[in-house]
């Protein structure tokens, strides 16, 4: 996934800067209802209070593919799945499914010589990868069809990351050109954290001064100086990443990892460690699908049966697909029934053995759910990896994956603004919506939670949902399941606002996903409910 997009954008020279929405929605507002509540939630509150109590339910397995979960969080550590066959720290494979010590779930991006943090987009990675075939040919180079198909995507790659490195190394310096002359006036004002009317009250230097005090100024007004001054913070950092090792093509993390890279079918690799050195994203998207319900702390995720199975695979960067089909694999091995997947690439160095482990995981009767993305394009246009259309060798589509829902994410007012501005969307790419800006949720270091923008959080709230359905509903299989979560959205009647080949138009909400409206617990359950009991109904029948 695309990280902190938001806020980089924050940190460029003022010209660049515009203010974020100081506007917040109620809290939990992504579990509340739309008339009760006045926020476009899922109902999940309603549910809970008007169709679930007395009823019975069984734990759900939930595997959140990630870059690292927190797991003694005080409000996930409850709710983590435990491998109960393994014994902790023995150094032996107790249950022989190939991977010691793996307790709460296993870590494809690590080895005993550490973890992976960061790794290249995987455009940087195919740019290397097709470089010592294509560098020095040309347009009349003779190819054969092959060959000619890589050598034009390799023309293409080019371009892109030659605009991306560019965009990348300009955020860089203005970022870094932004910090210093805002440290030198914070120190010319004597405050750590100077207040707006300190920035009023202060006489500019020089224009380039001018034009931070305006740009400060614009975002004091309905915020603190702390926040702000975190922001242009990991703004830095982020074009910081993006130059030294998203776009580094001299970067190469995967010697860390100790595998056979070139070998796609390698299965037993890594280490035993779920939380790694960033687990701040796959936290997040983990307290957002089962956070602790009932101990009064923190927040409340959508399911209140669900295991949390730790699976690290994505770094700082694009994850790699050998790491994802693993990934895919190990969850349907060790009991998961729905898998979220909040990541995210434009391109594929091995589609195949992803498509093949998400076939494996569909005869295993897994759900798998899947962020559309954060680039505000139309992914019937524009490929986002991974996906549900299963290709053959050559590239050419021959199925989908039927047990697959793809998430858009939705914000909190029923109005034109309802699809985040940032979020992916497609009539028959994107599958439903669901709260994904302002979420809060669980982050490290055991008692924090913060709040995050994104389909990355859209997706785990269908992931719970899901698993929902199934702790109350077991005997239905993935396919019905997402059949339900499908024929259950609260259908949106109003045309809403996309982006769209550099421009802004109104469209109605059909031509954003295929379900046309934004899920709904309340009526989820209701209608898992009466398809229970017509399953009954057919079965006696039969």
């Amino acid at each position: 996934m695309k990280r902190l997009l938001y806020i980089a954008a924050l940190a460029f020279l003022p010209l660049f800067l515009s203010a974020q929405t100081k506007e917040q929605p109620k809290p939990n507002w992504q579990n509340l209802d739309l008339k009760e509540d006045s926020v476009f939630g899922i109902s999940t509150e309603k549910a809970y209070h008007k169709l679930l109590k007395g009823k019975t339910a069984k734990p759900v397995i939930v595997a959140v593919i990630d870059g690292g979960v927190d797991n003694n969080h005080e409000d996930l550590k409850q709710v983590m799945w435990v491998n109960e066959k393994e014994i902790a720290g023995n150094g032996k494979d107790d249950d022989n499914n190939g991977y010691i010590d793996d307790i709460n779930g296993w870590n494809f991006i690590g080895s005993a010589k550490g973890n992976v943090r960061y790794d290249n987009l995987e455009l940087a990675r195919l740019i290397r990868k097709f470089q010592p075939k294509y560098a020095s040919a040309l347009n009349s180079t003779p190819f054969d069809e092959k060959g000619r198909k890589e050598f034009i995507l390799y023309q293409k790659m080019v371009t892109e990351y030659m605009d991306k490195l560019q965009n990348a190394q300009m955020g860089l310096e203005n970022t870094t050109m932004f910090k210093k002359y805002l440290d030198e006036i914070s120190t010319k004002i004597g405050k750590e954290y100077p207040t707006l009317e300190d920035f009023e009250s202060y006489k500019s230097a020089n224009d380039i001064e001018s034009k931070v005090i305006k740009a400060v100024k614009a975002e004091l007004k309905d915020g603190d100086y702390k926040k702000f001054r975190k922001d242009i913070e990991e703004g830095l950092k982020y074009y910081n990443t993006q130059v030294t090792y998203n776009l580094n093509l001299e970067f190469d993390s995967r010697d860390t990892v100790n595998d056979n890279y070139s070998t796609d079918n390698e299965r037993y690799y890594g280490n035993a460690d779920v939380t790694g050195p960033d687990a701040l994203h796959g936290t997040h998207v983990s307290g957002i699908v089962g956070a602790n319900r009932i101990n009064n702390l923190g927040i409340k995720g959508v399911s209140d049966y669900v295991r949390i199975m730790a699976i690290r695979a994505v770094p700082d960067g694009d994850e790699r697909d050998k790491d994802v089909a693993n990934a895919i694999r190990y969850a349907a091995d060790n009991g998961a029934k729905v898998i979220n997947m909040s990541f995210g690439k434009s391109y594929s160095w091995d589609k195949k053995v992803v498509d093949e482990a998400v076939k494996y995981a569909l005869l295993k009767d897994v759900l798998l759910v899947h962020a559309a993305g954060n680039d505000s394009k139309n992914t019937e246009k524009e490929e986002n990896f991974p996906n549900r259309l299963l290709a053959d060798s050559l590239g050419i589509t021959m199925g989908t994956a039927d047990a697959w829902i793809e998430v858009g994410a939705s914000s909190w007012k029923d109005d034109e603004d309802l699809v985040a501005d940032f979020s992916n969307y497609g009539k028959k790419s994107v599958d439903v919506f669901a709260p994904g800006v302002k979420i809060n949720s669980t982050v490290p270091d055991s008692t924090k939670y913060k709040e995050e923008d994104g389909t990355s959080m859209a997706s785990p709230v269908v992931a719970g949902l899901a698993a929902l359905i199934r702790s109350y509903y077991p005997k239905f299989t993935a396919f019905q399941v997402k059949e339900i979560i499908m024929n259950s959205v609260s259908k949106v009647d109003h045309k809403v606002k996309i982006k769209e080949d550099g421009s802004s138009r109104k469209v109605p909400f059909s031509e954003v996903c295929l379900s046309g409206g934004i899920v709904n617990a309340y009526n989820a359950l209701i209608l898992a409910e009466k398809t229970s009991h017509s399953s009954v109904n057919i079965k006696k029948a039969n």
